[in-house]
């Protein structure tokens, strides 16, 4: 495969780097939302949540749609909230392993 794959890869991998943006893609799962509700559902100042929501936008994360003055988002594919998920499940298994570990000492 393609360096260039590998490098996109990391590039999207850090575009998710952050808690408010996993956040971001667990609110869009399953609507579109406005940034006035994201901004709602996540307590998070609207000069950050702007950024973080360009930030996704430029790494293909996020699809924006304008209607008026108002923004929309949604995921750019369902395959995004299916990545997180599963790296959510590695985490949960991982802790569950550590957690049985722990208690077997």
């Amino acid at each position: 495969m393609s360096k260039r794959i590998y490098n996109l890869h990391a590039e999207v991998c850090k575009a998710l780097a952050h808690p408010l943006r996993i956040e971001i893609i667990e609110a869009l799962q399953n609507d579109e939302l406005s940034f006035t509700k994201l901004a709602e559902i996540t307590d998070c100042p609207k000069s950050n949540l702007s950024q973080h929501l360009s930030n996704m936008t430029q790494k293909g994360i996020l699809r924006i749609r304008k209607d008026g003055l108002t923004n929309y988002y949604r995921l750019s594919s369902p395959k995004v909230a299916e990545a997180c998920f599963l790296i959510r499940e590695v985490l949960i298994e991982n802790f569950k392993n550590h957690k049985e570990i722990l208690d077997n000492l």
